[in-house]
């Protein structure tokens, strides 16, 4: 296990009118998680699983967007190292060492079968659970574990948060969604058991918290509304108690941490400019404010805040739902008025097609603007924290006008601290998507996980 640098502080509530900054940063148990550094870099003890052969963390992420892909401007031409990237994917081009584009997975389970209507719901359910969802809008939902927590279940113990669960969608627990189908499979990705959805957080302020701020979820709230009241800022209560390590750490190390809290300052006043113009948290919410109204906004802020919790070595697993499928959210910010699903079945109109193109690139571009993040960032062996992760992005939907669920849009980016082979379109032929999860868990040091879904075994190369 790497070592990890926490600067924590006393937790005693002041209570009292004249609250002094010291005080205050007592009283909601601020701290303050930072980078690994390479003066404090160790090897990895055998067996203890989520490492790169060099000692730095292995991450691994899943990051799900909505309603498919148009497949025409999705796939690029080209096999092997010797591809175009299409529309959709040019924004990746500078990073184009780093992909690998995978044709022909499949989630058989997503598909309607004796089940009806529900594309929308199994999509989601069945991403990370390779598992077919019971149909029902009550309380006795069924799918499987997701293969996110097939990991965090055996590597969580590695670092302060086993998992990290993230959205820039509503969370919705219960209640009836897509044809009959309850609403917890639609908003959810990771699941911990085959009837325990994990939900995610769709708060900025509250993730920040999560990640910098001591306490369980009713003292972090409380800590919130406090924070609120008095203007203060997390981090000028701890800056100081972080820069007092700057004594024992070589240069390197000092312009490292320079930079970190730089972007972990400018990430909180981003943060409190969505609050300044949101409403007041209450308590029949189940969204808090701290959302920014501009959604490519929301999903910049999550994104860094996911990059934030990789560099501090915080969590090494986490998944990013950034709507769920069936969403009709419009993109007036590029000129798209209509909803995303009703674009997504454009019928062969050439409009929508272009619409829904223009939807996919723009998600594509947030997604761009995190791997170009984590490739800036160095690790502790001074590789990129990109090279040393292992990042899917994709959707349980191939085609959003038909609703089909084989060769579905997947990409994984990262090297996996040297694991994986990137910079390559592989056409894989039409097997179960849950043999990468296999593949990947192997990779993140999860031993004994014979199948995870459907899997009928793993990829004979990643």
């Amino acid at each position: 296990m790497l070592p990890r640098h926490t600067s924590r502080l006393g937790r005693a509530l002041a209570g009292h009118d004249g609250l002094t900054r010291r005080q205050f940063l007592r009283g909601v148990g601020a701290s303050i998680a930072l980078p690994a550094f390479s003066s404090t870099l160790s090897a990895a003890p055998a067996g203890s699983g989520a490492v790169t052969p060099t000692g730095a963390p292995l991450r691994l992420a899943f990051v799900y967007f909505p309603n498919g892909a148009h497949q025409d401007n999705w796939w690029p031409t080209g096999e092997g190292s010797a591809f175009t990237l299409g529309r959709t994917m040019e924004p990746l081009a500078p990073l184009r060492g780093s992909l690998q584009v995978l044709g022909g997975l499949d989630h058989k389970n997503a598909t309607a079968g004796n089940d009806g209507a529900g594309d929308h719901a199994r999509a989601n359910a069945t991403f990370l659970t390779g598992a077919r969802a019971r149909k029902t809008d009550s309380t006795d939902i069924r799918v499987g574990i997701s293969a996110d927590q097939v990991v965090a279940q055996r590597v969580g113990h590695l670092t302060r948060l086993p998992s990290l669960e993230l959205s820039c969608d509503a969370v919705r627990k219960s209640g009836r969604c897509d044809s009959g189908y309850s609403c917890a499979y639609q908003y959810n990705l990771s699941w911990a058991s085959e009837s325990t959805p994990m939900a995610p957080e769709p708060n900025p302020r509250l993730v920040f918290e999560r990640l910098f701020g001591a306490g369980g979820p009713a003292e972090r709230q409380r800590n919130f509304q406090a924070r609120q009241q008095t203007q203060k800022s997390l981090l000028d209560f701890v800056l100081d108690d972080a820069r007092s390590l700057q004594r024992d750490l070589g240069r390197g190390d000092r312009e490292k941490l320079d930079e970190y809290l730089t972007g972990l300052r400018a990430i909180e006043q981003r943060i409190e400019r969505a609050e300044r113009f949101g409403e007041l948290p209450r308590a029949e919410l189940d969204t808090p404010s701290g959302i920014p109204a501009n959604f490519g906004d929301h999903m910049d802020l999550m994104y860094d805040l996911l990059a934030m919790a990789f560099e501090t070595d915080s969590t090494r697993v986490a998944t990013l739902l950034l709507a769920g499928d069936g969403s009709n959210r419009a993109f007036p910010q590029i000129g798209i008025p209509e909803g995303h699903h009703y674009c997504s079945h454009h019928r062969n109109d050439a409009d929508l097609m272009d619409k829904i193109a223009r939807i996919d690139r723009y998600y594509m571009e947030r997604f761009a603007r995190f791997l170009t993040r984590l490739e800036s960032k160095r690790d502790v062996d001074g590789r990129s924290i990109l090279h040393n992760s292992m990042i899917v992005y994709g959707c349980g939907n191939a085609d959003g006008n038909r609703h089909t669920h084989h060769n579905l849009p997947i990409l994984l980016a990262g090297g996996g601290g040297g694991a994986l082979q990137p910079g390559r379109f592989r056409q894989l032929g039409g097997v179960p998507m849950s043999n990468l999860f296999l593949s990947l868990s192997d990779r993140m040091g999860v031993d004994g996980v014979t199948r995870i879904g459907d899997s009928s075994g793993r990829l004979p190369s990643v």
